[in-house]
């Protein structure tokens, strides 16, 4: 497990940097200097744009980890390799070619209910096959355990590109033309970073001969990629949705309130980017005890990294809210408790994704991604119309609640493990006490110096209560190291 503590660390560092400056961007740099608007029209192209994704890498990125283990020889794992790079290429000439002839029709239902959106449209096509084709590569990096640097450039470098196209765009360095080209040429620029460093770990022998496992590699492919479409809908399908029965400005809002959300992710996030290959590993070699140990390590270190980050971040959003002045976009407050509920379910499954998406049980992974897209179609259609955002916020927690419940049904009755123990309902006990223990204690402060006080109160009475638990190993270890006295214990 050293492997993995040690990637995951560094990737939680590149990571939480990354949310940092997504947070500066979205709440203070967007709404200062763009406006509601022109926010929420950027959000609404990057959404679309991550929708088209799918259709273009085809799930080819995932068949990498899924099959690269079991290649025996370094001319089938090039064969592999080069065949996950020609098939987007394919989709993507294919669909370029749909879009020249038909660029009208395109352009104007994509700008049905707002014109720039149509204007603009180029920029969907572009970062959709620009982001295809670095997941493509960034996975040929996760596959040979060089997780960090691609990382970075999945996480932070995006963010840092919008932090500094904004600051530019403030001081009139840029309109918002320029703005929307100098996007699609960094995300340009990330894929020529990733491809460099790509080739330089591992430099295949490019063929256009067919993968030995090649129709169980196009089959895995396909059904990823439907999945993918599926699951993209789902994440991106509440903003266009919002859009178009409410306004722009108030994807603007929602975009705000589900990004501090997610900030309860990205431990996860920096995880499974090492731990995927290992999984799939653990599955071709049929080791069962690996597999376990992944499973209920990963879902108690998570859990208990999330609960922490769910209580510093609903305790202290009016404060949060206050400090950085965000005015009307506080009509969203309820939206962060509604979904963080949702995304601390999702990490307390641990790594039972990757053993899913991995095993030979992938094909269920489809059949849950379609009913999820199809349920949040239809939750959200209703609900924001009668709800409006915080509509939004409840179809995406009624959705991950059931699928998350499928999922975990799912491994049970195949596999014969869950990511639960002891330990699960410790933590959650300690997330529920301290949640209405101290949303009773009130600072008379500034709303920052509130928040501070607060955050340390937080972080201190949970270390406490989970080192004396012992609710992980690896936290013992760290508070041991900082707190020598406790070596005694």
């Amino acid at each position: 497990m050293g492997i993995i503590a040690k990637q995951s660390f560094y990737n939680s560092v590149s990571i939480a940097l990354a949310f940092l400056i997504g947070a500066f961007n979205t709440v203070y740099l967007y709404p200062t200097h763009m406006g509601s608007a022109l926010q929420g029209l950027v959000v609404a192209l990057l959404a679309l744009s991550n929708l088209v994704q799918p259709f273009i890498s085809f799930g080819v990125q995932h068949a990498v980890i899924k099959f690269y283990s079991s290649c025996e020889t370094k001319e089938e794992k090039d064969k592999l390799l080069s065949f996950s790079l020609f098939l987007p290429l394919l989709v993507f000439t294919i669909l370029l070619i749909i879009t020249f002839f038909f660029h009208h029709q395109i352009t104007d239902f994509i700008a049905t209910e707002n014109e720039e959106m149509g204007k603009y449209a180029y920029l969907i096509l572009a970062v959709a096959f620009s982001t295809a084709l670095f997941e493509v590569f960034y996975n040929w990096l996760r596959i040979q355990l060089y997780s960090v640097f691609g990382n970075f450039l999945k996480e932070f470098f995006p963010r840092a590109l919008i932090f500094t196209l904004l600051l530019i765009y403030a001081f009139g360095g840029l309109d918002l033309d320029g703005f929307i080209m100098a996007l699609i040429l960094g995300y340009y620029l990330r894929l020529l970073l990733v491809v460099v460093y790509s080739l330089i770990k591992y430099t295949p022998k490019f063929s256009f001969a067919l993968p030995h496992q090649f129709k169980s590699i196009l089959r895995y492919s396909l059904l990823i990629f439907m999945s993918g479409t599926a699951a993209s809908l789902i994440l991106d399908i509440d903003k266009s949705m919002i859009s178009n029965i409410l306004t722009v400005e108030n994807v603007a809002y929602y975009s705000v309130a589900i990004f501090i959300a997610a900030v309860i992710e990205f431990p996860g996030r920096a995880m499974f980017q090492i731990i995927s290959p290992l999984v799939a590993k653990a599955l071709n070699d049929g080791d069962a005890p690996t597999l376990l140990k992944l499973l209920k390590k990963s879902a108690n270190n998570l859990l208990l990294i999330s609960g922490l980050l769910f209580l510093l971040i609903n305790l202290n959003l009016n404060d949060f809210y206050a400090w950085v002045n965000l005015g009307d976009y506080s009509v969203a407050l309820e939206v962060v408790l509604i979904v963080s509920l949702g995304k601390l379910f999702t990490m307390s499954l641990g790594c039972l994704n990757n053993i899913i998406t991995n095993s030979k049980h992938y094909a269920y992974v489809f059949w849950f991604s379609t009913t999820s897209a199809i349920l949040a179609v239809v939750l959200n259609l209703y609900l924001i119309q009668w709800y409006g955002i915080i509509g939004a916020a409840y179809a995406t927690l009624m959705v991950i609640v059931l699928i998350n419940f499928l999922k975990i049904l799912l491994v049970q009755l195949r596999f014969k493990i869950n990511p639960y123990s002891k330990k699960t309902f410790l933590t959650l006990g300690i997330v529920l006490i301290l949640y209405f223990t101290i949303s009773e204690v009130s600072f008379e402060f500034d709303p920052f110096v509130s928040l501070v006080l607060r955050s340390i109160l937080i972080t201190a009475a949970f270390s406490i209560l989970a080192y004396l638990l012992k609710l992980t190993v690896d936290l013992q270890q760290f508070l041991s190291k900082i707190l020598p006295f406790l070596k005694k214990d």
